[in-house]
């Protein structure tokens, strides 16, 4: 990916380095596990917060001095360009709608992190917390990509980040907030359908994001999309559930199987055109 002279984000929240201790009333380490487990499955972690469950305690903050690599540093800046190429990108395609594009934040942090969804650990990888419309991502998960996913290549890093501005885009549309009341009315099996569908059209939005990028900036090199499906194909339900227990159960699909999360992606990346997303009433996925 051609990105050393791209413009650089001015949203990027620097926590690295910050250590973030989380206390619990009442529900204990049960509602820690309950908000890490909806982080991973796309569920709004502040639906759990608020349910009665348990009383998180305020967060407390402490600064730990970390010596950073050059590498670590360069990913940064990495991060900080892919995410302005991001804003160019969707500026331009919600003019082209007649709408205004809200530029979001991103997180880098250390270990863990406070958001407006909750007290998130870095094991639980990048999300998008509509609460606050912020992007958060622990740096050390491109290291998890590479060598635990065999998912290498600077182009499979900023499909990581593509993907959740998808969901940016979903909550300036109002399709995440359609999508969150569908759920709150829904079976777990149905629920987790409309789950599929959101996480698939944000592949989608990814692939849009893409094409215009390079019609527009020439960002892309040869074997970039091949590292983006790589990736794509990664961390599909189907296969991470496989790695992890053994067997796949479709129903308890979150994110889609690693066959959708690449045909979504390439559809976005073939067409550019937003309308070619939509997830929701395709006759198949």
């Amino acid at each position: 990916m051609r990105w050393k002279t791209g413009r650089r984000s001015s949203n990027v929240e620097d926590r690295r380095g910050m250590r973030v201790s989380r206390g619990v009333k009442g529900g204990g380490i049960g509602t820690i596990v309950l908000v890490l487990a909806a982080l991973y499955f796309g569920i709004d972690p502040s639906i759990i917060l608020n349910s009665g469950i348990g009383t998180m305690t305020p967060s407390t903050t402490e600064s730990i001095p970390e010596k950073r690599s050059p590498e670590e540093d360069q990913l940064a800046e990495f991060v900080a360009v892919v995410l302005a190429d991001t804003e160019d990108t969707w500026h331009a395609l919600f003019k082209q709608m007649g709408k205004q594009y809200k530029e979001p934040k991103l997180v880098m942090f250390t270990g863990a992190v406070q958001s407006a969804c909750g007290y998130a650990q870095a094991a639980m990888g990048p999300f998008y917390c509509p609460g606050d419309q912020k992007v958060y991502i622990d740096l050390s998960f491109y290291k998890d990509l590479k060598q635990r996913h065999d998912a290498p290549g600077d182009f499979a890093q900023a499909y990581v980040i593509a993907h959740e501005i998808g969901h940016h885009v979903q909550t300036l549309l109002g399709i995440s907030e359609k999508v969150h009341a569908a759920k709150s009315r829904a079976s777990e099996t149905e629920g987790n359908q409309l789950s599929v569908k959101q996480e698939l059209q944000a592949d989608c939005f990814s692939g849009v994001w893409a094409h215009n990028a390079d019609r527009a900036r020439n960002i892309l090199e040869r074997g970039d999309i091949d590292e983006a499906l790589n990736a794509a194909s990664a961390i599909g339900d189907d296969r991470l559930q496989k790695q992890s227990r053994g067997y796949v159960t479709p129903d308890s699909f979150t994110h889609g199987s690693s066959a959708q999360r690449v045909r979504w992606f390439k559809k976005g990346y073939e067409n550019g055109d937003l309308t070619t997303c939509n997830t929701f009433q395709a006759d198949s996925l």
